[in-house]
């Protein structure tokens, strides 16, 4: 009984700092929420065995289109208007290229970071569930 104890405690760490993240994401605007979800449910899709989310070196293309996919379902509910410079080049008959490339905007990036952030976490617990078998 008392050799069993000592592995019970990270279980244990590891179930408070859960707890401790839901707390936090409940404090998330209802924007970020939902997006929130929306990383989720592309982790919950990527969560199997020989997932690239979870090698050594991940892929940052694969994360730019998991991310772009994201962003297409959010944008639809939170439009983001996207400057052309275009117009305004033609006015003064001078090529510009754009400032902003589509995605990259205030949108793009909290996707992004989300999306990050839930893939590290699932890896960190990939990990640590692993110690212990």
């Amino acid at each position: 009984f008392y050799m069993a104890y000592p592995f019970l405690l990270p279980l244990d760490q590891e179930q408070a700092q859960e707890k401790d993240l839901q707390v936090m994401k409940s404090f998330y605007s209802r924007r970020a929420a939902r997006i929130q979800e929306k990383a989720d449910r592309e982790c919950d899709r990527m969560e199997y065995d020989g997932s690239m989310m979870f090698d050594e070196y991940p892929d940052k293309v694969m994360f730019e289109r998991i991310k772009n996919r994201i962003y297409d379902k959010v944008q639809e509910k939170y439009p983001v208007e996207e400057e052309d410079d275009r117009d305004q080049a033609m006015v003064m008959q001078q090529e510009v290229y754009r400032r902003y490339p589509p995605r990259k905007n205030w949108l793009g990036d909290i996707i992004e970071v989300l999306l990050y952030q839930e893939m590290y976490r699932r890896r960190c617990r990939r990990r640590s569930c692993r110690r212990r078998y």
